[in-house]
């Protein structure tokens, strides 16, 4: 009851090695759909939808981190799984990709392959919605040596994925008025995941505006953050905090009063 896309992302870092962005947005006419459907780690995503079974989602990644290349991890998991044929599970691993939808899947329901991505929904308006959504990530593509700086990180364009397969139609349930949108990213490269790669809308009228918002308010409290503390690495700005903490004549500070004998508040 629901559509989502996964991508995968290669690109060389500063010192020539191979890095991978792994992504997974999603969105349906219910609440809380980025606890069970995003899987993501640095070496695939999966989405498990339809009659969603969770761990297909969560023990797909783990196959991948074990080795396994994505369409022998997710094949194998859907072969042990009695209820199969109501499952719509699609992911990317680091080479290759994977989408299935069963035969027990509701209209319109299907998937779509590309180059690194694969889009997957059921239960949609139609077609237009899976094309829509896989033709907008492609307009929006960083890929490869040459990785353009001035792009949008991928959370941002997933979302904006979202956003033009929900143009399309979206989820056909009308009758249901409360949504939600996750959007989940996994980048090797990266020293550290900053606060947009982790998103969701758990309840909302209106999940891919609101999670769009989210994700404008995490990257701008991200850099807020930066500019209040500075990078962590930057040896200059901690020899100032530093320096600000301990600023006195001689070193020392007097305790406060009570601090000596432990009777002090707390």
């Amino acid at each position: 009851m629901t559509f989502s896309i996964c991508v995968r992302e290669s690109y060389e870092d500063d010192d020539g090695d191979q890095q991978y962005r792994f992504g997974v947005a999603v969105t349906t006419r219910l609440p809380g759909v980025g606890v069970p459907c995003p899987h993501v780690n640095e070496h695939g995503a999966v989405a498990t939808q339809s009659l969603t079974n969770p761990r297909l989602g969560s023990k797909g990644v783990e196959y991948l981190a074990d080795g396994l290349d994505v369409e022998d991890a997710l094949q194998a998991l859907l072969n042990a799984d009695d209820g199969s044929e109501d499952r719509q599970l699609h992911g990317v691993g680091r080479e290759g990709s994977f989408a299935f939808s069963g035969d027990g899947c509701n209209g319109w329901y299907g998937e779509r392959e590309g180059e690194n991505y694969t889009v997957a929904g059921n239960l949609l308006t139609g077609e237009a919605v899976v094309d829509r959504t896989a033709e907008k990530y492609e307009d929006l593509r960083v890929d490869g040596a040459g990785t353009d700086e001035d792009a949008d990180p991928l959370a941002k364009r997933l979302v904006d994925a979202l956003g033009a397969g929900q143009a399309a139609g979206g989820d056909k349930r009308e009758e249901l008025t409360v949504q939600s949108a996750a959007v989940k990213v996994t980048d090797t490269g990266a020293e550290e995941a900053p606060y947009w790669n982790d998103l969701r809308v758990d309840a909302s009228e209106d999940p891919v505006v609101d999670l769009r918002e989210t994700y404008r308010l995490a990257k701008a409290g991200y850099e807020d953050a930066l500019d209040l503390y500075g990078d962590p690495d930057d040896e200059d700005a901690e020899a100032e905090a530093d320096s600000e903490d301990g600023d006195s004549d001689d070193g020392e500070r007097e305790p406060e009063q009570g601090a000596t004998d432990g009777t002090g508040d707390a």
